[in-house]
């Protein structure tokens, strides 16, 4: 692949894999006017992270067999055209449950990139390259934190809250003009497939019993739970308890997200020499580490503002390695399916995302304890998932064998 075309793929795939991102940290800081607007409370605006999760876990499922009957980019365009409207949608919301609702549909669009950049990595890239492809995306992806929370505290001081969701709208359309004549199509449509429950959910079984698949899958869901756990908790605990302000958020979700951005691009250096499996250990326990520091933290009161974010700093920053690591690692046994499995991974994750932002809105006290806790617990149930899943590939009996970027 030429230099240019693969810089305008990777982009876009970024674009479409950040898509969900920009969708839920450009308007974090806009929860207390929403909230207001909306004669509400901002643990009720934080369910409308919750819907948007349980939108993009049920959709993956959906997109999964579409992109394999019927080619990557058809589905693609059609999901991003429904986000595109549900946007719209939003900025027009008159009440809290509805913009509920519409955030659940705006994810049913949205997920069609996250399904379709990454199977477009499996299809376009060769496998031992798929590590340092999703590394790249991470790059992409990102950026997101970086620069989404710091526009979104800007709009809704200068424009109201509303006009966050007619960027995001913005940015659909223009990712639909590059998904349109820049994106290559990937693997070939397979007009014979079935898109009948029973098969579909056949197909779902026969990739959820491949033990790489199921390890590296729910070890990456779990641990990347914890990071949305910060972003469902984080505007309580800053705007509320430590009384930063929109713009200062935006600065402080920046500078975590800083971390990430790092660590993405140092993982493309590590494996040169490390393997993904490696690497990931390491950094599910380093992550465990940070997240029983903060739940010390908070329960005995020996934390501020600053040693607070430097702790979420260290905890987030290991996402860098994780990600990109058990995405490729879940993926790699797949070809012909690999949308299928794309689906299923996005799912599992985003469905258990769905569950720690609920937990963190439901365990509400008043303090910065049950968001510490539920991120504090998703890397400890990531690493021991990792930790079980491992011996089960390794046992001879089994005959598996990891495939990696090494192998």
């Amino acid at each position: 692949m030429k230099r240019k075309k693969r810089f305008f793929t990777i982009f876009t795939l970024g674009l479409l894999s950040a898509m969900g991102a920009f969708s839920i940290d450009m308007y974090l800081p806009g929860f207390p006017d929403i909230a207001k607007d909306l004669h509400t409370t901002v643990a009720h605006i934080t369910l409308s992270i919750t819907s948007f999760f349980i939108g993009i876990s049920v959709g993956q499922l959906i997109y999964g067999p579409l992109l394999d009957k019927y080619g990557r980019k058809k589905p693609l365009e059609i999901g991003l055209f429904v986000y595109f409207i549900t946007s719209i949608a939003c900025a027009f919301a008159p009440t809290a449950n509805m913009l509920i609702g519409f955030r659940f549909l705006q994810a049913l669009g949205s997920c069609a990139g996250l399904v379709a950049s990454r199977a477009l990595v499996r299809d376009i890239f060769p496998v031992e390259e798929n590590a340092k492809i999703f590394s790249l995306l991470m790059l992409v992806l990102a950026v997101s934190p970086i620069i989404a929370p710091t526009v979104g505290g800007y709009m809704t001081a200068l424009f109201g809250w509303q006009s966050i969701f007619y960027v995001l709208a913005f940015i659909a359309g223009s990712t639909l003009l590059l998904v349109y004549f820049k994106l290559p199509a990937g693997r070939e449509p397979e007009y014979g497939l079935s898109l009948k429950p029973k098969p579909i959910i056949s197909g779902y079984i026969e990739v959820a019993k491949v033990p790489q698949f199921y390890t590296y899958a729910f070890a990456g869901a779990i641990a990347s739970s914890g990071l949305y756990a910060y972003i469902a908790g984080s505007p309580f605990v800053f705007m509320e308890l430590y009384h930063v302000s929109e713009k200062q958020y935006g600065w402080i979700f920046a500078f975590v997200a800083m971390g990430l951005i790092s660590a993405s691009q140092v993982n493309t250096i590590l494996l040169r020499k490390y393997s993904s499996e490696q690497i990931i250990r390491v950094t599910l326990f380093c992550q465990c580490l940070a997240g029983i520091s903060l739940v010390l933290g908070n329960s005995f009161h020996f934390l501020g503002l600053y040693s607070t974010i430097f702790l979420i700093w260290i905890f987030l920053s290991t996402q860098g390695f994780a990600f990109p690591n058990t995405s490729a690692l879940s993926l790699a046994p797949f070809s012909k399916n690999a949308g299928t499995a794309s689906a299923l991974m996005g799912a599992i994750q985003l469905g258990i995302g769905a569950i720690s932002t609920a937990l963190v809105s439901i365990l509400n006290n008043g303090t910065a304890l049950p968001m510490s806790a539920v991120m504090c617990a998703c890397a400890m149930i990531s690493f021991t998932v990792l930790t079980i899943g491992r011996r089960v590939i390794k046992k001879p009996s089994r005959g598996y064998t990891i495939i990696s970027q090494n192998s």
